[in-house]
Order: structure tokens, then C-alpha cells, then sequence
């Protein structure tokens, strides 16, 4: 089982793609992997440190002008503990937050039409989502990522095909309230406006 933290994870995969500073690190991620892992500035530098005290990685002061930047790189000990994590296949960490699905679990405090409201916010947020994502995939499609980097592109799709799959089911449900149907006639495997229909037996 893996030792490294979940931003150390992610940061010396990112120093193998070769991302090299912790400016770029995040950049990186901002455009990449904070739509399932994210990581702050704030857990980032300290991550770098600890994994430069550890001997996973070393530092190099590079200055740009009056600006003091250090170029990160693997050592043999980092590369050693990314191919560990990589090929580990007995733990995995699985973590989903949305904060709009938390405020439909506690939409027993609010009245139906807040809840609506919600479920209609979240469908826009979703939208803006998947239009970044879409941009991304273009960029990607006309760039260096389908080609010599597959597997990002690979998660790329994955990704646009979860958002699509959320939007819709944020935008049937809401659609079922909205009417003012009963929950239990709800049934997300059939297509929007095409609620099933519970006989006697349900």
C-alpha cells in the first residue's frame, strides 16, 4: 500500500509528465486534474518540501529575474515510489464532492421550490463544466495530448461523459418536481419526460 499523501500523488505524477515548479504544478492541475483531484498552493509548497526532505524529489534554484523559482525533479527513490502507487491495485481512494448533491440531501428543510431553484443552479454550474471540458478536449484533439499523452486524454473523456451524465440527471429531476410528481415515480434509466409509471405491485 501507497505512503504517499493524495497532493504527493499527484505532484510527482505531474513532475513525470514534466511539469517542473510548483507554479506550473498547480497551473497544471488547474487545467487537468482538480476536476477529480485537486490540489491549493497551500498543500502544494509544503508537499514539495517534505517530499525534497524525504529524498523523493530535489530542487534546483532557478531564478527568472528578481523572482526566486526552484525546478523540481524526480529521483531515482521518487520514481521508484510513483511506479509503486501507479501499480498498487489492492488500495484505491474514492472521494466525491458535490456541493449540490449535499444540498438535495438536506432538501428536507427547504420548500419544494428551493429545492427546484437548486436543482436548476446546479444544471447551469454543471453546463459551464462541461463547456471547459469540451474546450479542453478541442485543445486536445488539435495538440500534443492525443497523441503523446493518450491516458489524460483518456480520463478527459471520461470526464465529459460523467458531467453529461449528471447534468441530465440534475435536469430530469428537476423537470419530476418542478411537475410535481411523486418521488417514486421517478426513474432516471428512462429518457427525460418519460417517468416510469409504478402499477399496483409498484
Amino acid at each position: 500500500m501507497s505512503s504517499l499523501t493524495p497532493t504527493a500523488r499527484v505532484i510527482l505524477g505531474m513532475l513525470k509528465l514534466g511539469v517542473r515548479t510548483g507554479y506550473d504544478i498547480k497551473k497544471a492541475i488547474d487545467t487537468s486534474t482538480r476536476f477529480f483531484w485537486g490540489a491549493s498552493f497551500g498543500q502544494i509548497y509544503p508537499e514539495l518540501r517534505r517530499l525534497r526532505d524525504e529524498g523523493l524529489i530535489e530542487g534546483e534554484d532557478v531564478p527568472r529575474g528578481q523572482v526566486k523559482r526552484t525546478v523540481y525533479s524526480l529521483t531515482p527513490a521518487g520514481e521508484q515510489a510513483l511506479q509503486d502507487w501507479l501499480t498498487d491495485t489492492e488500495s484505491f481512494t474514492f472521494e466525491m464532492r458535490d456541493e449540490g448533491l449535499l444540498r438535495l440531501f438536506f432538501g428536507d428543510a427547504l420548500s419544494p421550490d428551493e429545492v427546484v431553484a437548486n436543482l436548476r443552479a446546479q444544471q447551469g454550474f454543471l453546463e459551464l463544466v462541461l463547456a471547459r471540458l469540451r474546450e479542453i478536449e478541442v485543445d486536445a484533439r488539435t495538440g500534443f495530448a492525443a497523441e503523446d499523452q493518450l491516458h489524460p486524454y483518456l480520463a478527459l473523456e471520461y470526464g465529459i461523459g460523467l458531467i453529461t451524465w449528471m447534468r441530465d440527471w440534475y435536469v430530469k429531476t428537476e423537470q419530476h418536481l418542478a411537475a410535481g410528481k411523486p418521488l417514486l415515480e421517478l426513474d432516471h434509466d428512462e429518457p427525460a419526460g418519460r417517468e416510469r409509471r409504478l402499477g399496483p405491485t409498484g
